[in-house]
Formats: C-alpha cells, structure tokens, sequence
C-alpha cells in the first residue's frame, strides 16, 4: 500500500465524526459516513487546482477504500502532507513527494480544517439552539424523537406565514416549519403505531364500516406522533381532518410535516406567537366551501373561537370532545350560562383518562421533562407539588421513588387527606416556599403562584408547569425592567433579580411534559381511543339521546377502551358465570360498575 493510501485512510479515521456539511438540511437523517464524503468532496476539489500532491492521494484513496479523503492541511512548501502515525503512538511525520517519510518531532497538536471549522462555527444556527450539554453530532440528534424532538424554531427565522409551500401532490392548504422534514416525520409517527394497539386495532375493526364517513373534524391539539396516529384513523374511518395546535411549544414540526404532505390541512408550528396560535385556529375554521361538524378540542380555545367569531358555524355542528380540565371547565360554564347550543362529551373525566393519562403519564414524564430541560438531581431535593389531583399524584409518586423531600398543598380535604395518608406533608405555600428547590403546578386553576412567591424563592429555585394551561404561575409579573430574562437552554430561561438571584422558569409557565419532553406514547394510545370512540358516539348518536349539556363518556365505552389495550400485557380477563353475574345483578360482558363508583 503506498503511502499517500495510509495517509488518506488515516485522515478518515481521524474525520470520522466531522459534522454535515452545509448543504444538508437541519435535522435530516443524514449519516455520518455520506456526511464525510459530501464533505471531503467538496475540499478535495477546492484543493486539487493547488496541491497535485493532494489530488493524487486522494484519487488513490478513493480508488483503494472506497471513500474520499478530507482535505489536507497546509504543508510546508506544498510538498508534504502531514499524518497521524498509528505505529509511533500519534508520532507525526511529513510525506514527501517522493514517497519518503521524514519524521517530525512529536508534540500535541490538534489537525483541524479552516473549512471544518467555519462549517463548525456556522451549524448552530441552522439546527437551532440546544442545549450545551447535549452532543451536536447528526446521529445525536436523529435520536430524539418524540414530544420536545428538538426542531427548535429558531432553525429558520422564516415565519411560515410567510411561506409558501405545496406537499409532493401540489396541495398548499396547510402552514408548517418545513415540508421537507415529512419523511423523518413519517418515521416518527409509524413508531408510534407500534405502542398505540388499541387505536389500530379499531382502525383495522371499523374501516369497512366507515362510522365516521361525512364527518368533518376540526381539531386543536397537541400535534405530536401520536396525536397523527389518531388522525390518520379518524381518517381511514371517513372523516375529513383540519388541525391546529393547543400549544404553542408542544408542536413536532417534522410530524406536521408528514401530516402535511399525507394530505392532512395542518396548521401548526413550535415556537408559534401568540397571534400565530390565533390565527391557525382561524385558518382551521374559516375556509370556504368546507364547514366543520365535529370539534376535537385540548383546553377549550378552539370551541371559544368558534363561538367568538363564528357562532352560527354551530347549527351544524353535531358535538364537541374535550379532554383537558380547563376546556371542560369552560364547557361546564357554558352550560350554566344556558350558552352551550350542541352536546358535548368530557373525555377528560373518563376513567381511562383520569386515571391512565393523568396519573400514569404524568408519573413518568415529570421527571423526563426535568431531566432534560434542567439535568437536576432528584434525591435530596425538596419539591413543592400545589395540586393533588390524579397529576399531582403521579408526579408526587415520581419524585418520591427518586429520593426527595415532597410537599402537597392542596384545597380539597379528600384530597389533602389521600396526600397525608400517601406520606406527603400538607403545607401552604409559603411556609415553604423560601426553601425549596422545585415548585410544580398541577391545579388547573390560575395564581397559583403570584410575584410574592417568586420573590421569595431561594437562589436557583426550578419553577414549572403540568397543568395544561398557562395560567398557574404568573409568568407576566416577572416580565418587568428590574428583572432579567436569560434564555440558556430551549424552554429554559433564567430570571434573574437585582441582586443576583435567579430562578429557572421552564416553558415560560406552559405544560411541562410536551412543551419540553414527552409523554409515553402507550398512554396517549388510551386516551385517543378514547376520543375517537367519543366522536363516533356523538356523530352517530341519534336525534334527542344527547341534548345540549356536557356528558361523561359510557361505562361501557371506557371498558371497551381498557379491553383493547389488555393483550399487550398478555393479559387474560377472568369471566363470570351465569350464576356469578346473577348474584351480582350484571351483564356477563358489563359494564361492571356503576357510574358512581370511584375507581
């Protein structure tokens, strides 16, 4: 093997990890050895006119290993090139144009490319800002995939809104980050089908029969992979789907581009204003020659839109599903006021829900979305939770198995009561606010915590969110001229005081675990069955049976739910006899408890 061979091959190994080039897109998956050649491809040309010697080692390169060599670094008289000598312990030494090998006098000193440098220095700004502690090589970053999924939205100053963009069929009635991210996002959402069975399975069961052909669903929610599961089975059982997201950091832009170019009108982007949230509501719901009949709705501000700019829209809507606390707070409102003109169904205060979505899931993400906003340590740490309610519960769980020192406030004595007896100390706020570490919110309710308590807090203190609104923390009190914001992370900031104090206030008081992580996809797999058993329900149901109040999702229907999920776990359900069920007084196949039972 010549020598100039051994000095490209050992240029390789030593660019092994070099970073794309700027041609390629932020975020594709792109890997790391087609990265390398793009790379040295484009150096080995801008060399070749300079250094024959260059051309000729690399022309070997290529033609022994298959692979193009990187650039090489300025040599002395432009007639040797410099290399790693693997059997001299990283000795250098200096290849002549003769072939020779002279050696040079051993040092420390680190090869690097002016090109590779600048191509280092200017990456940043295209994949958007991340965290400094989380690596910046392309496999890293094809790594996460799911809620936070780091499409920051800083990647591309562009607003959408002042894009125009068409899916691979010429369609153009969406608003997205970037079309051309549909393929890593389709990846994402067909990994999420392997953890949602239930929702598969009733899209396998009752696709022939199209119980929803007709249907025209305006959403707004979260849009993630999993909500994209949902869709495409709303879909594939005849409805047609416009969307819009319930939050504005929550959205995964690669997933709504694959959303987009399936044909999907996807109006959606992380890192929205607030007059973008608005206004991709209004995009969803004002279009001509398409009105909606059925509302999916995450916290009730598409169902207020609607009746603020549009109310005659609900002649013709047949019903409205909603999930979260705060939208069927406002939907029970509504319904006080005598101003709810359609049925409504409350998903959020199905058992599957309650006690799945919101214990269960909020007990595992809780501590994901600290992790990989703040990298704090759990043990020992003192925790405030306000709140517990089934969010509260699991996110006091969690903290509890991690080691640290929890605290509850609470307003509800049952609730208090189960806080006490779970071995939680019940508190007030402030008399131990001076001394905590985190703080977390999971009310539902707003001023949760005010300025008062804010100002209070100790140096470092972790303040955040797991309701779904962005009314728990009073976010608007810090914004004034003696305080100072300091974004340090993506959904971190530091707030800092006059005299030096800071707190780290995560996703700027909005939900934790989708605006910063991810929620486990098995979870959301119940509660979209949930919705869309929900809005055949109330599409299908016949005139008179629901009337225009808020209703809790059947018995038999959450059963249902939990069945198709059993099989995972290889699960087998004991049956009752003839005579058991008689005792009893039930059907053999349920529901087997009453409304009023409390799970």
């Amino acid at each position: 093997m010549s020598v100039q061979v051994v000095a490209a091959k050992m240029a390789e190994v030593e660019l092994k990890d070099v970073l794309p080039s700027k041609d390629a897109p932020a975020g594709s998956p792109v890997t790391p050895t087609s990265e390398g050649k793009s790379l040295a491809r484009n150096e080995a040309g801008s060399s070749a006119a300079s250094s024959p010697g260059a051309e000729s080692s690399a022309k070997a390169g290529e033609s022994s290993l298959g692979l193009l060599t990187p650039n090489p670094v300025k040599m002395p008289q432009g007639s040797a090139m410099k290399r790693t000598d693997p059997q001299q312990n990283g000795g250098e030494a200096f290849v002549n144009r003769d072939g020779t090998v002279a050696e040079a006098p051993r040092m420390k000193k680190q090869i690097q490319f002016a090109d590779q440098k600048q191509e280092f220095n200017k990456r940043p700004s295209k994949i958007g800002r991340r965290s400094l502690s989380r690596s910046i090589s392309q496999s890293s970053t094809d790594s996460y995939s799911s809620a936070a999924s780091y499409t920051d939205s800083s990647d591309d100053e562009t607003s959408p809104r002042d894009k125009q963009q068409k899916n691979s069929k010429g369609n153009g009635d969406f608003c997205i980050k970037n079309i051309k991210q549909a393929d890593f996002g389709r990846r994402e959402i067909e990994i999420a089908e392997q953890e949602m069975p239930a929702l598969m399975a009733l899209r396998k069961r009752a696709q022939g029969e199209k119980p929803l052909a007709g249907a025209k669903v305006v959403g707004c929610t979260h849009i993630t992979a999993q909500t994209a599961v949902l869709m495409e089975t709303l879909s594939a059982l005849g409805a047609q789907c416009r969307w819009a997201a319930c939050n504005i950091y929550s959205t995964q832009n690669e997933v709504a581009a694959a959303l987009a170019e399936g044909g999907f009108n996807v109006f959606a982007w992380k890192g929205e204003s607030e007059d973008d949230f608005w206004w991709c509501i209004d995009r969803c719901v004002n279009v001509e020659g398409w009105q909606p009949n059925m509302i999916l709705d995450d916290g009730g501000d598409l169902t207020h839109w609607i009746y603020k700019k549009y109310p005659n829209m609900f002649k013709k809507i047949k019903g409205i599903v909603e999930e979260s606390v705060t939208g069927v707070h406002r939907l029970y409102q509504l319904s006080k006021a005598g101003k709810l003109s359609v049925p409504a169904m409350n998903v959020n205060d199905s058992v599957t829900k309650q006690k799945f979505d919101n214990l269960y899931c909020c007990r595992e993400s809780i501590l994901d979305g600290l992790k990989r906003t703040t990298d704090v340590m759990f043990g020992g740490k003192q925790v405030v939770v306000c709140g517990y309610g089934e969010v509260g519960k699991g996110c006091c769980a969690a903290l509890k198995a991690m080691g640290s020192i929890v605290y509850v406030t609470e307003i509800d004595p049952i609730c208090a009561l189960q806080a006490c007896m779970d071995g939680f100390r019940l508190v007030k706020l402030n008399e131990v606010i001076r001394q905590v570490d985190i703080v977390i919110t999971c009310t539902g309710n707003k001023n949760v915590v005010v300025r008062e308590n804010l100002d209070r807090m100790k140096n470092g203190c972790i303040v955040c969110n797991m309701g779904h609104s962005n009314t728990e923390i009073d976010v608007a009190s810090l914004r004034t001229p003696e305080l100072t914001w300091e974004r340090v992370r993506s959904q971190v900031d530091h707030v800092i005081w006059p005299d030096g104090k800071r707190i780290v206030l995560l996703a700027e008081g909005r939900l934790l675990n989708l605006s910063c992580s991810t929620v486990p996809t098995f979870v959301l797999s119940i509660t979209a069955t949930t919705q869309a058993l929900a809005l055949i329900e109330l599409y299908n149901a016949p005139e008179g049976r629901y009337k225009q109040d808020v209703y809790l999702l059947p018995k038999k229907m959450d059963e249902y739910v939990a069945s198709l999920h059993l099989p995972t776990f290889d699960a087998h359900l004991t049956e009752l006899s003839d005579e058991q069920a008689k005792y009893l007084g039930l059907n053999k196949n349920g529901p087997f408890k009453p409304n009023y039972y409390r799970y």
